[in-house]
């Protein structure tokens, strides 16, 4: 049994050590890229007058892809089917992700959710949620 002190004379160590610790134990090791994430890839961002969110799906069919808004919040589910390879074949590295996914994504106040539109294109679809007239910034003239 080894002993160790209360207070840790390296505390940067001591952090990397309890987060190799935790890869460890969810065996998510970094890679190149960053810490394992979820799939899709998604990226969010903002105009004074919309939502724009990216969703990186690509090789799917879209209309396999179930995209909803609900209370406030928008999921984006489908599966993506596993490569098929010859019989024979031995697969040294796989990375491509195979099997259902569910990305969740809360949405602000003023996403209007009568008002979405969303594309595919390119393996990325490309969803455009309005925000809510009230939230508009408007010009009040002073009389």
């Amino acid at each position: 049994m080894t002993y160790r002190p209360l207070f840790a004379r390296d505390v940067f160590a001591e952090l990397d050590r309890l987060q190799r610790h935790a890869l460890q134990a969810f065996d998510r090791q970094p890679a190149i890229r960053g810490a394992a994430r979820g799939y899709p890839a998604i990226n969010v961002g903002s105009t004074p007058r919309s939502l724009e969110l990216f969703v990186f799906a690509p090789g799917l069919d879209p209309a396999t892809l179930d995209v909803q808004i609900e209370k406030g919040v928008l999921t984006v589910a489908g599966e993506r089917k596993p490569d098929a390879a010859p019989e024979n074949a031995t697969r040294h590295v796989d990375e491509r992700f195979a099997g259902a996914f569910r990305r969740i994504v809360t949405l602000p106040d003023d996403a209007d959710p009568d008002a979405v539109e969303a594309k595919y294109r390119d393996g990325v679809v490309h969803l455009t949620i309005a925000r809510k007239q009230a939230a508009q910034p408007r010009r009040i003239t002073v009389q």
